[in-house]
């Protein structure tokens, strides 16, 4: 179990978390939500060890194994597989010992290691581990061709997607994952999701993804004002009760500030009169004693919209027999071909297709930024196109600003505007003050892409082309896209992994990949359980190859260790079939008969010893599951009308549960603490 009490964690000056107390049981999946900057990555950063609480206490099991996804970018020639491979750290470490035995100049001493190496070896999943490894490689979109590819032959992108693999090799007690689906396409992601509902150790996530989190998740730390406070569901069950808990929050503050201005007109009214000074004397102490209620404060959500087009042209825009592709000095690369396709007023068209099938190559070309290799292209008669690109920097100047970017804007497409226009504009993308003299460069990616948005919304376009444009996005930026382009008169094509989105917006699909585009016949659902079952075919064509390649290509003492009968180890005294038979007879190099029963006899003595406290750690546990289960019921039951009496008992008992758990939580760590300690003895 993770317990925070009464925690408190700064960044330099700033205060993150205050005063704050929360615990993540073994084996949930969390989802960790709040604004940019409320502190979510400093929390990660404490359960890592990167930072420690400035006050209170924190605690998690020393014995678990952590596992999360680095952030820089990997440099190394070793192979897609080999790099993955190493994510294994339990492996990794049992490698490196047998490694030390096998260099050990006594080999009689080292055979019994060596022999119980290979069995540790096998129990942690060594015979399959380079068919695990490269299992993940390709769930994240990678083909069969890459698996042997050096690390640094691959882009900046797709080498972040190794770094997830690599993470999510580690046999983990507990896995981080720091907005894991950034760098992934609709493919990846749904086979991520598809993982991670399998993974049954202890996991927290951030992302600004609801329905990665729906699928994922079933806890929900939401961090506002220095707080932390936990919600028993998924993200939309979050939302729908913290939208009840303000609501109820701000209904109790308006009655309580009625009572007090009450109190305060007594107070007025008569504490100047000899007769009733006793009785607002004792209406002071009782304002004093108050336990004031706070009002409900949220931070004033980002809203925009897209401007009305001056003109819609039908069709938009109409595409004959095109090649798509680039064009280098000596040569074409064509990535589609025989593309027949147009694009009509007021279709709103959501574009699926894996990672480098050409998605974007298509996006570049109708927004002109690439000329087609081939055929033609018409565009209708007024076209005007907002185009939004996945590299916020290929319509970006690093070293301009804001303003400097609305001032050409401006002058290139019109209309003109005064600064003050301007920086008005600016103004309703959040960017005030000094921030519209700030250099792009130095800016955040959401920052950029709200830039971004804000230069499509200034041009009035009537076709919209969006390339991921929810990369870098908050959840609330992100839902006021899509209220944006659900008001927009125009046309949309969009290529994006966020499904809330596409759900939301599109209401056709169009399929990239292998060279062409054509439509899709079907909906999100159905594209996902298409590329479930493309997974699934990917995953048996490897498994095929691979027995193909074991029985052409005889295992080596080098290659990596697999089942202990089929190893030939390379003591001098030790062959295969001693160590097969060193199952059923003692052999002098393994333990004797007296260390094995010494051992038995230790093992029996120390079950003995935490058996109580083991059954005390189950009794704590199901009595904290009771608690948290009747925490809900009650909270779900004051969200409806109640007599008062009922209301002020179920408030009691709310009080009474939050004192039981937390007491039961400090048990359950005292217990669980001695129980480590009787075990590292």
């Amino acid at each position: 179990m993770i317990s925070l009490k009464n925690i408190t964690l700064r960044r330099a000056a700033k205060v993150l978390l205050s005063d704050c107390s929360v615990t993540i049981q073994p084996g949930e999946k969390v989802a960790l939500v709040g604004r940019n900057g409320a502190g979510k990555s400093s929390l990660f950063a404490l359960l890592t060890g990167e930072l420690h609480e400035d006050k209170g206490d924190f605690f998690m099991p020393s014995g678990w194994r952590m596992a999360q996804v680095l952030q820089h970018m990997p440099e190394t020639e070793d192979s897609a597989t080999e790099f993955v491979l190493t994510g294994d750290t339990r492996l990794m470490e049992l490698n490196a010992e047998l490694a030390m035995w096998e260099q050990h100049p006594d080999q009689n001493e080292a055979g019994n290691h060596i022999a119980e190496m290979y069995e540790k070896l096998d129990h942690a999943g060594a015979h399959d581990a380079r068919a695990r490894a490269q299992a993940l490689i390709l769930g994240l979109g990678f083909t069969t061709d890459e698996l042997d590819m050096p690390v640094n032959s691959f882009s900046g992108g797709w080498r972040m997607r190794l770094q997830l693999a690599r993470a999510l090799m580690c046999p983990a007690d507990l896995l981080l994952l720091d907005e894991p689906t950034n760098h992934l396409d609709l493919d990846a992601l749904v086979w991520l999701e598809s993982w991670l509902t399998r993974f049954e150790g202890t996991m927290v996530v951030i992302s600004h993804d609801r329905e990665f989190l729906d699928a994922v998740t079933k806890v929900t730390l939401h961090i506002e004002n220095n707080q932390v406070t936990r919600y028993g569901g998924n993200y939309t069950w979050f939302e729908e009760q913290r939208a009840l808990r303000m609501e109820q929050q701000q209904a109790a503050f308006g009655k309580q500030q009625e009572k007090i201005a009450h109190l305060q007109s007594f107070i007025d009214r008569f504490k100047a009169k000899a007769s009733k000074a006793k009785q607002a004397q004792s209406r002071v102490k009782a304002l004093e004693r108050m336990e004031r209620i706070a009002p409900m404060l949220t931070s004033a959500d980002f809203q925009f919209e897209f401007r009305e087009p001056q003109n819609i042209p039908n069709p938009m825009l109409s595409i004959t027999d095109a090649t798509l592709g680039y064009q280098s000095a000596n040569q074409q690369t064509p990535i589609l071909t025989g593309l027949t396709r147009s694009v009509m007023a007021g279709q709103r068209i959501g574009i699926l297709g894996a990672n480098g099938q050409g998605k974007s190559t298509f996006v570049k070309t109708v927004a002109k930024q690439l000329a087609p290799l081939a055929g033609q292209i018409t565009e209708g008669k007024g076209l005007s196109i907002g185009y939004f690109a996945q590299q916020e920097l290929d319509v970006l100047h690093e070293k301009s600003t804001p303003l400097e970017h609305m001032t050409r804007l401006a002058k290139e497409v019109g209309p003109p505007g005064r600064e003050q226009e301007l920086r008005n504009f600016l103004g309703t993308f959040i960017f005030n003050g000094d921030m519209v003299n700030q250099a792009v460069g130095s800016m955040s990616g959401g920052e950029k892409a709200r830039l971004v948005l804000a230069m499509v919304v200034w041009q009035k376009p009537n076709l919209l082309l969006l390339d991921e444009p929810t990369n870098h996005l908050d959840l609330t930026t992100r839902e006021a896209l899509q209220m944006a382009l659900n008001e927009f008169e125009g046309t949309v094509m969009l290529v994006s992994h966020d499904r809330a989105l596409l759900r939301s917006v599109c209401d056709e699909f169009w399929l990239v990949g292998s060279g062409v585009v054509k439509p899709f016949d079907g909906d999100l659902d159905d594209y996902q359980k298409y590329l479930l079952d493309m997974a699934k075919q990917r995953r048996e064509s490897l498994a095929a190859r691979n027995k193909a390649q074991a029985q052409t290509k005889p295992t080596t003492p080098s290659a990596a260790p697999v089942a202990i009968e089929s190893i030939a180890v390379r003591a001098d005294s030790i062959s295969v079939d001693s160590l097969k038979d060193s199952k059923t007879k003692a052999e002098p190099i393994f333990k004797s008969k007296e260390q094995r029963q010494q051992e038995a006899r230790d093992r029996s003595a120390l079950a003995e010893k935490t058996k109580p406290l083991k059954k005390r750690l189950e009794q704590f546990e199901a009595s904290i599951a009771a608690l948290k289960a009747e925490q809900e019921t009650l909270h779900s039951k004051l969200m409806q009308p109640l007599p008062s009496a009922e209301l002020i008992e179920a408030n009691k008992r709310l009080a009474t549960i939050a004192s039981e758990i937390e007491d039961a939580e400090w048990k359950w760590l005292e217990v669980s603490e001695r129980i480590e300690g009787l075990e590292t003895a």
